[in-house]
Formats: structure tokens, C-alpha cells, sequence
């Protein structure tokens, strides 16, 4: 997997730093709250969140949900394609949702809309990697591990095509992997 990175952008150690001060911050945002739910978005925020849950020293729920607008594309759709059925167990709970990259911003300001409408307490989005220059909706996370280049990136559960989500740092994916 390593030929196929055009360089490492974020080292394994260098995400297990952030991803361990994210943990504190939220440990003291929720501190004197009702058990929070963390809600993650499949796939690629799965190997994020848990190291995000681990790192996060209080009582907390988890879920799950599918999200999506790129399917085994490089860029959105713009399609946001959700699958969950959470109504009852989010409503006048805090939510963390949990996402790998905010990139055009279209899946969380759908899914960001569609909880506020369910009536949550209060909504944090937090986001390992943040490309704000690809950004078409309007959104901003509330917690970011790192801005990122507008590249593909690729690792750390980020895939192309449900490729490269076991590689353990974050890398640029050569162009003429997926045709760039």
C-alpha cells in the first residue's frame, strides 16, 4: 500500500496525538452532561471513532449510521445517500457525530439537518480531517483533527474504491492509482 502513496501526509503517531486531545476536549465538554451518544458515520469514520470513544474519559453511548455521497467515486455526487433509525434514540440527547472528512460538506449538513429536525439537546460535529477548499455547503465542524490539501487522501479508514482503510497513517494517494 505504501507504492501507492504519493507521500505521507499524517503519521500514525502524529493522529494518535490529536485524536488523544480531541478525546480530552470532548471528556470536558460533556463533563457535567447527560451521557452523550456518539454517532458514527460508516465506513470510513470507524477506524476514528474508536480510538476517539477510547480516548474519551466518561460515560458515553455509541451508534451507527451509513452515510453517504461518493460511493466508489473520487468526488460527490451530490446524491446524500443515509441509511439509520435513530428518531427516537437521538431525540433530547446530546450527539457527537463522528465523521472521517468533511470535504464538500454535503453529507453533514444533510445529516446535521436531519438531527436538528429530530430534536436532539445539541449537535458537535467533529471531524478527524477538515478540506475546507473543497467546501460547497455550508458547514464547519465544531472540533477538526487536521486541515487537509485538497488531495485525495487515503488511510487511517479512509479508502478509494473500500481500499486503503487498513493502512495506518494517513497518505495522498498517486493520481494514476484512481485516474487522477
Amino acid at each position: 500500500m505504501l507504492n501507492d502513496m504519493a507521500c505521507i501526509l499524517l503519521t500514525r503517531d502524529e493522529i494518535a496525538k490529536r485524536v488523544a486531545e480531541i478525546g480530552g476536549e470532548l471528556s470536558a465538554l460533556y463533563q457535567n452532561e447527560e451521557r452523550p451518544i456518539f454517532l458514527c458515520v460508516l465506513k470510513g469514520s470507524v477506524v476514528f471513532f474508536a480510538d476517539l470513544i477510547r480516548a474519551v474519559d466518561l460515560p458515553i453511548d455509541i451508534e451507527f449510521m451509513s452515510a453517504s455521497s461518493y460511493g466508489a467515486a473520487t468526488v460527490s455526487s451530490g446524491e446524500v445517500k443515509v441509511v439509520s433509525a435513530l428518531d427516537e434514540k437521538i431525540r433530547g440527547r446530546n450527539v457527537v457525530l463522528v465523521e472521517d472528512i468533511i470535504d464538500s460538506g454535503r453529507t453533514i449538513a444533510y445529516i446535521k439537518s436531519d438531527m436538528l429536525k429530530k430534536g436532539v439537546k445539541s449537535l458537535k460535529v467533529v471531524t478527524l480531517l477538515d478540506k475546507p477548499s473543497r467546501r460547497e455547503a455550508d458547514v464547519t465542524p465544531d472540533i477538526s483533527g487536521f486541515e487537509v490539501p485538497d488531495e485525495f487522501v487515503v488511510g487511517y479508514g479512509l479508502d478509494y474504491d473500500q481500499k486503503y482503510r487498513n493502512f495506518p497513517d494517513i497518505g495522498i494517494l498517486k493520481p494514476e492509482i484512481y485516474g487522477g
